[in-house]
């Protein structure tokens, strides 16, 4: 049973959750507006640039519910699911999903983003498995930090091989589709890998690789799975 792992955000989903995540703190006033969103784009801007400290980051995007408990949280992950989600995830990005499924793989999403905010993504698209940058819970509530390796960049690779290995799951063969150049550690490791409406530094990379380049958005070009 090969793995098809996914990343998420520009992935997947049109667009980047957990700046979304970002944009509906500020909206819903559980924040000061204007110097959070400055924090939140200038972070945006590093991950896009390949710069981001992963864990300034997280502990930024994780501190507006630092002290909340998880069932404090959950309202509002239901709403920033319906309302600002919901919107982003891609047609094709299900389709995807659906003919790897169908193909008998097994399906695996691999995201920088922290999991308060992606595990509901994951239940949505119906993809069981998911390894994100884990939030710390400290007595049912949220620390404001998070636990274990960041899913960023060579940990991504760190943290597929370490649950690969507690699953004792092979990456022979494994698909991995990606937007971004943060995840040339992973696509080099897999088998087949694939540059999803890539950023101008992976369509580089993938063009000299020889690699799939597709997209998943109105009107773009199928990968064939056969």
């Amino acid at each position: 049973m090969p793995l098809a792992i996914f990343d998420l955000d520009n992935t997947l989903l049109q667009g980047d959750s957990d700046h979304r995540w970002g944009e509906y703190m500020c909206a819903s006033g559980r924040v000061d507006a204007e110097q959070f969103a400055r924090q939140n784009d200038q972070f945006y801007a590093d991950y896009t640039a390949g710069t981001l400290d992963i864990h300034a980051y997280l502990r930024f995007a994780l501190s507006p519910i630092a002290g909340l408990s998880v069932t404090d949280v959950e309202p509002l992950q239901r709403e920033f699911m319906a309302q600002w989600v919901e919107p982003m995830i891609l047609p094709q990005g299900l389709e995807l999903l659906e003919s790897h499924r169908q193909a008998g793989d097994q399906l695996l999403i691999i995201t920088a983003t922290n999991t308060v905010v992606t595990r509901p993504i994951a239940s949505r698209l119906g993809v069981e498995t998911l390894l994100g940058c884990e939030a710390e819970i400290v007595d049912s509530r949220y620390s404001g930090d998070i636990a274990g390796i960041p899913t960023f960049q060579h940990g991504k690779v760190e943290r597929l091989k370490q649950w690969a290995a507690d699953q004792k799951v092979s990456l022979e063969g494994a698909f991995f589709y990606s937007d971004s150049h943060n995840d040339l550690p992973l696509l080099e490791l897999v088998t087949h890998p694939v540059a999803v409406d890539p950023d101008a530094k992976l369509l580089i990379v993938a063009k000299a690789k020889g690699w799939s380049v597709i997209s998943l958005r109105d009107n773009g070009d199928h990968i064939d799975l056969n």
